[in-house]
């Protein structure tokens, strides 16, 4: 066997968060590799549809002032990488399915080599039909890190 010492360096990380135990320790392992390899740093969080009842869809308001909230909320993540010492890092808020968006949507928008996610998600009927974590690891084209 050849000398094994190869190292990987990922020059574009993206995280999704949700502010699951889980998530957010995925969130500080991300900040951590994108701080050693100077790599960008993108942030996702999913505006889940099961997080919004009907009545509610049907107000146009409440769902933007949601999506507002989602953005203000990814601000704070944003603001926590960079002083943590991460000099490129960017934010993305979006709707849907949490593991379907973030696969479908967003990664062929970032075009990340890696996408880091929390093993578990508490919130939503998601933890009923399986972990989105799986999901995004079975169907991610690019290198998944999932932290427990």
């Amino acid at each position: 066997m050849q000398n094994m010492d190869v190292e990987i360096n990922f020059k574009n990380i993206l995280v999704a968060v949700d502010d699951s135990d889980d998530a957010l320790l995925a969130f500080k392992y991300a900040i951590s590799r994108a701080k050693s390899e100077g790599a960008k740093l993108t942030i996702v969080s999913v505006l889940e549809d099961e997080e919004i009842n009907v009545f509610q869809s049907l107000s146009g308001q409440f769902v933007h002032g949601k999506y507002e909230d989602l953005e203000k909320h990814l601000e704070k993540y944003k603001q926590t990488a960079e002083a943590a010492g991460v000099a490129d890092v960017d934010i993305i808020a979006s709707t849907g399915e949490a593991g379907e968006t973030i696969i479908k949507d967003v990664l062929p928008k970032v075009n990340p080599d890696l996408l880091v996610v929390g093993s578990e998600s508490k919130k939503g009927l998601a933890r009923h039909f399986g972990s989105q974590a799986a999901y995004m690891a079975k169907y991610s084209p690019v290198s998944v890190m999932v932290i427990r």
